[in-house]
């Protein structure tokens, strides 16, 4: 099951989100307009110091209150806490190569997202993906590369079957953000938890995607889900 179109437009789609509180202070789009004044630091000035001191570093040993969860490919030159301009406790990263998911994954999105109360999740692909293109270059019968990275490159190639264009180098963009697509649907589809919190407007979702040459970050339209019912009780009331 489709859960919503998210592909993303050349320009910086403006995000329209619900002001939900939940917790005190942090709402999803507020959570997401951190992550794009972050960004923009970045972009106007890569050597921006991150906001991090020793008083803050010392803090962080009470305990964790991230703003935003961001699941992002394990690529070198993608860390969250640079591009999103971010400090210590601020930001919590889950990487991947291509942003695959699998249950520690699943595991550690929902920690972040039930347990530490997080109001906003982002899964962010970028521009030459390196798992992407090995996806898009593999053709059916090609030579195993070990069970490991076949079972990497079998999870990428199902976002193929979304593009409207041919899955081949000249199109790896497109292959990219149908990726980001992919792995949201999976999110939501193999995690309860997620969904629910989705559905409850405790949780924003949202893809995005990392242009290397520019630093800028674009981001999608978030997920909408219809609420799920309230359960029933023993004797059938609500």
């Amino acid at each position: 099951m489709r859960h919503g179109r998210i592909l993303l437009s050349a320009a910086l789609m403006l995000v329209v989100m619900a002001s939900v509180p939940v917790r005190a202070g942090e709402t999803p789009a507020g959570a997401l307009e951190r992550l794009k004044a972050g960004n923009a630091r970045f972009v106007k000035d890569p050597a921006s110091q991150l906001p991090i001191d020793e008083e803050k570093r010392q803090a962080q040993a009470k305990g964790q209150s991230p703003f935003a969860i961001v699941l992002s490919c394990a690529d070198s030159r993608v860390p969250p806490e640079v591009i999103f301009n971010v400090g210590l406790g601020e930001v919590f990263v889950v990487r991947t190569a291509g942003e695959v998911i699998d249950k520690a994954v699943l595991a550690s999105i929902e920690y972040g997202a039930e347990h530490l109360k997080t109001p906003l999740l982002v899964v962010m692909g970028h521009e030459t993906c390196g798992a992407v293109k090995t996806a898009v270059e593999t053709k059916p019968g090609a030579p195993s590369m070990g069970p490991n990275l076949d079972a990497l490159i079998g999870a990428i190639k199902p976002a193929f079957d979304r593009m409207s264009t041919p899955a081949d180098l000249a199109h790896l963009r497109d292959a990219i953000l149908a990726n980001v697509e992919q792995v949201v649907n999976d999110i939501l589809a193999k995690s309860a938890v997620v969904k629910h919190l989705t559905g409850a407007g405790e949780l924003q979702v949202i893809g995005a995607y990392y242009e290397l040459s520019t630093g800028l970050v674009q981001f999608s339209k978030p997920v909408q889900l219809a609420a799920e019912p309230a359960a029933k009780d023993a004797s059938g009331h609500k």
